[in-house]
């Protein structure tokens, strides 16, 4: 197997490490940055490859339906995309988001500063939308109050995403127990 030096490789974020920087205006008006009123004991940040993804879309009423017991937990929850205004409003109101804050305008750098990976317009989808040029495919994070990393997954699609049943499950255990952010050996193996 031969490497291109023209390929990029996103990063990879360490759990108990200082996650990226991170600041996108909201559909809500305002902007959501990282550190900036955090969640009581986090921010869980949900990358989405954008309005024409109709996985997204129903990935995203799955954790609007649970955003309440997100909130009771002390987690703020912020949605975003590289998607322009427009199109995260569109979303937003599709999601019905009321317990999901929306952002937009992500860089692309940014993106692969957190380790998402980037895809090319295939053209038109299956619900009739148009894919912008460039986009990332999807993330989540759980974000430490402190800024560092306590949960991370990363998918090079839009398929096979992580529960968000599963993951409130999760946090609670890891509050109700203290239990701390794993993976964070970077050590030699």
């Amino acid at each position: 197997m031969t490497s291109n030096p023209d390929t990029i490789t996103p990063a990879v974020l360490m759990p108990r490490q200082h996650v990226p920087a991170l600041d996108v205006p909201l559909v809500s008006g305002g902007r959501y940055t990282l550190g900036q009123n955090p969640g009581e004991n986090f921010d869980l940040i949900v990358f989405y490859r954008g309005l024409h993804c109709p996985i997204c879309a129903k990935y995203l009423l799955e954790l609007e339906r649970l955003a309440d017991r997100y909130a009771e937990r002390g987690v703020r929850i912020v949605a975003i995309s590289s998607d322009t205004e427009d199109r995260a409003r569109k979303m937003a109101e599709k999601v019905g988001g009321k317990g999901i804050e929306f952002g937009y305008g992500l860089g692309l750098d940014t993106a692969r500063q957190w380790g998402l990976f980037i895809s090319a317009s295939r053209g038109t989808t299956s619900i009739g939308l148009e894919e912008p040029a460039l986009f990332s495919e999807p993330g989540v994070f759980l974000v430490r109050p402190d800024g560092t990393l306590f949960y991370g997954s990363v998918q090079t699609m839009p398929f096979a995403r992580p529960p968000f049943d599963d993951l409130l499950g999760a946090v609670g255990f890891a509050l109700d127990k203290n239990y701390p952010a794993r993976g964070e050996y970077g050590g030699a193996v």
